[in-house]
């Protein structure tokens, strides 16, 4: 079985509290772009954001992914960009993971209100590959694609 590890490592750990989430059923795709839209926020204020997502408040704005998507409202004046979607089962996913490195960073004796998300990333997980029968002796693939959302929070002075 394969190895993993963070894409970054830092020297001083104390400071900054990690969380990983492996083999999350929605599309690299999705979660590379709420992953963008969270790098440097807040943690308090990217955990009301994800929830404003789920309750379609809120849309994320979709950057490299943005083929033929319409514009959003409230995009332009917030993000300077306003194409985008709201991906509300990424944005459950999304969410998880910051509550868990916000209850790592409680369990190391950090400032809930000083975390500041320092380092996110979606990596590509497994693809299930499954086939679908059709007429005539054929088949069509109905791939199951997968990512994984690494998290790294620290204090900000």
């Amino acid at each position: 079985m394969p190895t993993w590890h963070y894409s970054v490592k830092y020297r001083d750990e104390s400071k900054i509290a990690k969380a990983v989430r492996y083999d999350i059923p929605v599309s690299v795709k999705y979660m590379r772009e709420i992953a963008y839209t969270l790098k440097g926020m807040r943690l308090s204020d990217a955990i009301r954001f994800l929830e404003d997502v789920i309750k379609m408040k809120q849309a994320v704005p979709f950057r490299r992914y943005n083929g033929k998507l319409s514009h959003k409202r409230g995009l332009a004046d917030r993000f300077k960009w306003p194409i985008g979607r709201y991906p509300v089962k990424g944005a459950k996913y999304a969410l998880e993971v910051l509550r868990n490195v916000e209850a790592n960073a409680e369990e190391k004796g950090l400032s809930k209100e000083r975390l500041v998300i320092v380092h996110i990333a979606a990596h590509k997980g497994i693809t299930l590959k499954r086939y679908m029968p059709r007429a005539f002796g054929r088949a069509t693939p109905k791939f199951r694609r997968m990512s994984n959302l690494e998290v790294v929070v620290g204090e900000v002075g």
